[in-house]
């Protein structure tokens, strides 16, 4: 079996801390599994009209592989969607799909998405400028989370703790870039600094995280230096995040709870989730998980 990884990256330009790429690598050998690391700057897109299209990998055209596993999540450009697009119409199967990645990179369309399926969340707003201070304080209140519409690893993440903070951070948005997306989100407050990172596969939970900032701060992300340690998963905590991937068409999925007095919300969920922070407190092999995953798919039993 051959695959790709979509990944920002090449295999050369890899470092130590692109842990994920590493692991992927490490158990494809072990697998039999011929694994690319590809950068959609090496691919090009040929569509024709009598037929599918074809692609080319550095100017060259080669066998398609059997699966590709885009790693690119929240950062993933209109270029890499087409070619995943493209890879997808040609029959390759992608894990996740183009559609999936393309829905959840937007943290307001994957809020509506979770509201109109009933599911707890907190309460989000628009940025419009001019800000309607008074319509935030009234619906959203302080503190708040102020979010740029795509991220992830914690980045183009704020808190505003109160009112006269949030004001000049609107006004500095305002007058650097007043055509940003941005979003203004609840706060938890039972939930600050610490909250729950759950990833699915095939909508499976197969390993459950507490996240911890050891300093201090609002965001809990093991990638800016949160604390981790295996939490106990309950009913309510399945579901919720079997749940979610199944509505967001996600065969992997990271998905993010927030504390809620004894219950949770849903905070976020990515496409391409991290897992050096899983891997150290889970006894689980992610990338066996999601490769075995991939062999039933592809009906290699």
């Amino acid at each position: 079996m051959k695959g790709w990884i979509l990944y920002k990256k090449s295999k050369n330009e890899l470092k130590e801390s692109n842990y994920e790429v590493h692991r992927f690598i490490e158990e494809a050998k072990k697998s039999s599994i011929e694994l690319q690391i590809i950068k959609p700057e090496q691919i090009d897109i040929i569509v024709g009209k009598d037929d599918l299209g074809n692609i080319m990998v550095d100017g060259k055209s080669c066998p398609l592989p059997d699966f590709v596993i885009p790693r690119m999540g929240a950062g993933t450009t209109y270029f890499a969607l087409a070619v995943i697009r493209q890879l997808e119409r040609l029959g390759v199967y992608s894990v996740n799909s183009s559609n999936s990645i393309e829905i959840v990179r937007d943290k307001l369309y994957t809020q509506q998405i979770l509201a109109k399926n009933n599911l707890p969340i907190p309460k989000s707003m628009l940025v419009k400028f001019p800000v309607n201070i008074e319509l935030v304080e009234e619906y959203i209140n302080f503190p708040a989370v102020v979010k740029t519409i795509s991220g992830s690893q914690g980045n183009g993440v704020y808190l505003s703790e109160d009112k006269n903070n949030f004001i000049d951070l609107m006004h500095l948005m305002e007058s650097t870039n007043p055509n940003a997306n941005i979003i203004i989100q609840e706060f938890i407050k039972t939930s600050r600094g610490v909250d729950l990172r759950i990833i699915t596969v095939g909508g499976r939970v197969i390993g459950c995280m507490k996240r911890i900032n050891s300093s201090g701060g609002f965001k809990a992300n093991f990638s800016a230096g949160g604390v981790v340690e295996k939490y106990e998963l309950n009913a309510e905590i399945e579901w919720l995040a079997t749940t979610v991937s199944n509505i967001m068409n996600l065969d992997i999925a990271g998905i993010d709870l927030l504390f809620d007095e004894g219950h949770f919300k849903v905070c976020e969920c990515n496409s391409s989730p991290g897992f050096k922070g899983m891997e150290s407190c889970n006894k689980v092999n992610i990338p066996v998980e999601i490769f075995n995953y991939i062999k039933f798919r592809k009906g290699i039993y």
